[in-house]
């Protein structure tokens, strides 16, 4: 089987912010990337897909755009933008962008003009509506970050929608003009080398266009945040959503050997909408299984059943760990089983993708309440919504800062730095980063990690269990999913290629193994 670049990829999620700061100002940049672009090599990286580097005010993580084919002066220039594209493909990676199609800043040029008059030729590029009879919003529908997703515009006299925040009007992808406006951001970017793009929100893109109530979801609880009591049944999944990602697509597909993934919603069944239609759409829907499932061996084999049942033939895989709106899975399941799903990431079939700091066991910071920067936590305090804990910036070594700035960083850095940083794991053979750079070697190494067939085995002992096979060469993938001792019994005569827990005396295995708590193995079959 031939797989194409982004198939046999590991794909590294970098938020420039957070990554390295070059100036002093306690923000990561480009500069600071350019910097760092070594390690990414000597750690076996293959895709970097960078969050949003564009001209913004940064109400929400840069995701609110002024200008969608600037660079912020924050990160630094478009030469410097072009010299990350051209070093890290000297040095094998390539690299794709967040592209950030459902919405703009509302002080980019586009909006000011559709607001400025009911007139304006640009009324129509975003999604506006008279109010209700009794003068308040057009219909109920709610922000993701709380309160009405409508606001009133005095001067013009109509309410504008946004998903988002308020600073985040929705463009209408049911106007032609914004589709070609849009597609002509990926060929501006597509042109200057990037290698593919990473589509934010992108079930969201239409909205019903009679603007009828969402209904309320009967499981709701009074625990969960206002916005996540409605079913959005006329803002999410429309079937003219599948024809904008299809035009995207086909915009990609003009440029050779790119690639194009995506941010879904909703459960995994529904997301095999999203790779096949009338035409194609993405490559890749990420696919968040791996950290949204329970770590038992039952839960996690019926998820990993579920997902692989609802992609269509012909389509490929990905499993991801890691992002900057996701709690870190080091924080979720605990530094040794943080390793076991390393294992699990790299031995699956398909494209694995974590976020930057994952490789070497970051958690969660604590953010006091005088620094918090995400408006989920601004605007829905309580309930555990605030992505600053995950954005902290990345650990390089036991100096000042973690070696991150030379500044005041823009989140808090964590008190247990002199253990997570770069320098110390990387000199350490036995730590997780180590053991990620292993697992990366081995999934390049060994043909069956990467192009072999997938074969499921029933779990037993709170063992969960699989093989990797291609052309007579078979993987045997174990992991006790237990904190304790468990024996697997029925093992052909293998070589032992790898252990999450570290060097095991036996290098050849058959009939039975014994595995330590929440460790992962990973065995070769001896012909």
């Amino acid at each position: 089987m031939t797989l194409k670049w982004w198939q046999r990829a590991v794909v590294y999620e970098i938020a420039p912010i957070s990554f390295q700061d070059s100036n002093g100002d306690g923000k990561g940049d480009l500069e600071g990337l350019l910097r760092r672009i070594d390690y990414l090599q000597w750690l076996g990286i293959d895709v970097v897909w960078l969050t949003p580097p564009y001209s913004s005010p940064f109400a929400d993580f840069g995701y609110d755009i002024v200008d969608f084919c600037a660079i912020d002066p924050m990160y630094g220039t478009m030469d410097q933008f072009d010299r990350v594209v051209e070093r890290l493909h000297t040095a094998g990676i390539r690299l794709i962008l967040d592209f950030v199609p459902n919405h703009t800043s509302d002080r980019h040029p586009w909006f000011q003009e559709s607001r400025s008059s009911r007139n304006s030729p640009r009324r129509d590029w975003y999604v506006w509506a008279d109010a209700a009879a009794d003068g308040g919003p057009p219909n109920n529908w709610l922000s993701r970050f709380g309160g009405s997703a409508w606001t009133w515009d005095g001067a013009t006299g109509q309410y504008y929608y946004h998903a988002f925040l308020e600073e985040q009007p929705d463009l209408n992808w049911r106007n032609p003009a914004v589709r070609t406006a849009m597609a002509d951001v990926l060929r501006f970017w597509l042109r200057r080398g990037v290698d593919g793009f990473r589509v934010d929100a992108a079930a969201v893109l239409i909205e019903d266009d009679l603007l009828r109530d969402d209904p309320p979801d009967p499981a709701a609880t009074e625990k969960m945040p206002p916005p996540q009591r409605l079913k959005r049944i006329f803002t999410d999944d429309l079937p003219e959503t599948m024809s904008c990602l299809e035009e995207l697509r086909a915009v990609v597909d003009e440029f050779d050997d790119r690639v194009l993934a995506g941010e879904v919603q909703g459960k995994t069944e529904r997301i095999g909408h999203f790779y096949f239609g009338q035409k194609q759409r993405l490559h890749l829907p990420l696919n968040f299984a791996l950290l949204d499932t329970a770590w038992d061996a039952p839960s996690l084999q019926a998820a990993i059943d579920a997902y692989l049942r609802s992609i269509p033939e012909g389509a490929w895989p990905d499993w991801v760990i890691g992002g900057h709106d996701k709690k870190r899975v080091a924080e979720k399941l605990g530094q040794k089983r943080a390793r076991a799903l390393a294992v699990l990431l790299f031995t699956l079939k398909g494209t694995p993708l974590f976020f930057a700091g994952d490789e070497i066991g970051m958690e969660g910071v604590e953010i006091p309440t005088e620094a918090v920067q995400d408006p989920f936590e601004k605007l829905l305090p309580g309930y555990g919504l605030n992505r600053d804990p995950e954005r902290s910036p990345m650990r390089w070594d036991t100096g000042p800062n973690a070696g991150f700035t030379a500044g005041k960083p823009w989140l808090p850095m964590g008190n247990d730095i002199a253990t997570r940083n770069v320098a110390v794991q990387r000199a350490d053979p036995r730590s997780l980063l180590s053991l990620y750079r292993r697992l990366m070697e081995l999934r390049r190494r060994e043909r069956a990690l990467t192009v072999g067939e997938y074969v499921p085995m029933r779990s037993r002992n709170d063992i969960f269990a699989f093989t990797r096979r291609v052309d007579g060469e078979e993987i045997l993938v174990l992991l006790n999913m237990a904190s304790d001792p468990r024996s697997w019994h029925g093992v052909p005569r293998s070589e032992l290629l790898l252990s999450s827990a570290g060097e095991r005396a036996d290098k050849l295995l058959q009939r039975s193994v014994l595995l330590q708590g929440d460790e992962g193995l990973v065995l070769k079959r001896l012909r």
